[in-house]
């Protein structure tokens, strides 16, 4: 049964994910007219907070759904996934998470301005958000049996044990073992306790806690990583535009680890991209749809920023210093150890503490979103009364991240993203003529 997971997991993320993500996403990019190039500035404009208005229905302002779905998506597929795909793809791969991230800008812009036009009303009569209601109030009841497969995909997809298991990883080969602190399986079970009691004082709280926690954390996670990878690239200034064209080049030469295989330098770096900035995944519309705000577009144009923060800026900053260090070339380490090693030789001696730092908030604030969403489609599927069982569930799981060996969970958590993908770009798709009369609309009245 594991194996068969694994290999679900792996199947389903390669040819299929690709034609529906990248396929669909280039499909709603053109079709938009190239939105997200030429709209940009105005987006820019909206979250800065020029057009918010406290007495509109919904729970949260449009800058902290910006904040939260970034705390969501800007984590450790960041600085683990950049890794993976330099180490499968060469340099090459990030020019094609780059691509990935427009075509995604596109994404998130119709889902999002979705899961505004189409807000529906929980059992309590509390206005709601998501794929789930997008599909029931834009298609139509008939296609209620979508939405119900994107609430189960998401209950089980939804849970936060990667996070767990990496956070456990990292904190205890940088901070615990060299110390001689680590006892094995007794320090998993406190760090996943400690973890647990953490993420409940902010999770029990509901989305308005959330979303003040992770307005706060997450800039100030990105200037931590700003920081740290500008002085590491400050050490090196005089490599970056070589490594910059070496990014370019490999990504139509493939010499670097492929042999010349540019498709699968382009495979790669689209699928990290995906895992990175969930576009399409159809996370986001369900934190954007709660925001106080009544113009759909607007939303839409807010959130099309995150693909752009996630991938286009931290997920190079990443790559920058893991190829700026040589590290890539010559070590054998994967996933957050080789990112790891590069801050070491960036800055050594600090370098590896500034990066646990991270990783730290990076973490707990994607637990922190996850558990809303989950407990959004427990919501959809099982009532408002029974929804804050959820959140008991939620938080035991992360103990058991902390603890157990996870290469079957996380496929599995994987093959539940990839399921929840298949309702959200086919109600995407079906409603995007929608989405595209709201946004010629909207302009006509900015400009009036």
């Amino acid at each position: 049964m594991g194996q068969f997971i694994i290999d679900f997991s792996n199947w389903i993320w390669d040819t299929p994910m690709l034609l529906l993500l990248m396929g669909g996403g280039f499909i709603l990019f053109a079709y938009s007219g190239f939105l997200p190039f030429r709209y940009f500035g105005h987006a820019l404009k909206v979250v800065r907070g020029k057009y918010d208005d406290e007495n509109l229905p919904g729970q949260i302002s449009s800058r902290q759904a910006l904040s939260a779905a970034i705390a969501a998506t800007v984590g450790l597929g960041n600085i683990s996934g950049v890794a993976i795909a330099i180490n499968m793809g060469g340099p090459g791969a990030i020019f094609w998470m780059w691509i990935s991230a427009f075509v995604g800008m596109a994404t998130k812009y119709f889902t999002c301005t979705l899961a505004i036009m189409y807000r529906g009303k929980d059992t309590a009569g509390t206005v709601q958000g998501g794929p789930m209601y997008v599909i029931e109030e834009g298609m139509g009841k008939k296609w209620k049996p979508l939405a119900v497969l994107f609430s189960l995909a998401g209950v089980l997809g939804l849970l936060a044990i990667f996070q767990a298991n990496q956070l456990t990883a990292v904190l205890r080969s940088v901070l615990l073992i060299p110390n001689g602190l680590d006892n094995g399986e007794t320090t998993k079970w406190v760090l996943g306790i400690s973890m647990m009691i953490i993420v409940a004082i902010v999770i029990l709280g509901g989305i308005k806690r959330i979303a003040a926690v992770a307005s706060r954390l997450v800039p100030f996670m990105v200037i931590l990583y700003f920081v740290t990878v500008l002085i590491i690239m400050f050490r090196f200034y005089d490599q970056v535009p070589a490594m910059l064209w070496l990014i370019v080049e490999d990504a139509f030469t493939g010499k670097a680890v492929m042999g010349g295989a540019v498709g699968a330098v382009m495979v790669i770096g689209a699928r990290r991209a995906a895992f990175s900035n969930e576009a399409g995944i159809g996370t986001a519309p369900m934190v954007h749809g709660a925001s106080k705000n009544n113009e759909p577009v607007r939303e839409g144009l807010i959130a099309m920023l995150g693909p752009f923060i996630d991938t286009v800026v931290v997920c190079t900053l990443t790559a920058l210093v893991i190829l700026l260090t040589g590290v890539w070339q010559s070590t054998d380490n994967d996933g957050v150890r080789l990112t790891l090693s590069a801050f070491e030789l960036g800055l050594p001696g600090i370098g590896k503490y500034l990066l646990m730092l991270a990783v730290l908030v990076f973490a707990l604030s994607t637990m922190f979103t996850y558990s809303y969403y989950g407990h959004k489609c427990f919501n959809y599927l099982f009532g408002a009364e029974r929804a804050k069982y959820y959140n008991y569930f939620y938080l035991v799981t992360i103990v058991a991240g902390a603890v157990v060996s996870l290469e079957v969970v996380v496929s599995f958590i994987d093959g539940m993203y990839a399921i929840m993908a298949i309702p959200t770009m086919i109600s995407t798709v079906y409603l995007a003529p929608k989405v595209k009369a709201a946004t010629k609309d909207y302009f006509a009245r900015v400009k009036g």
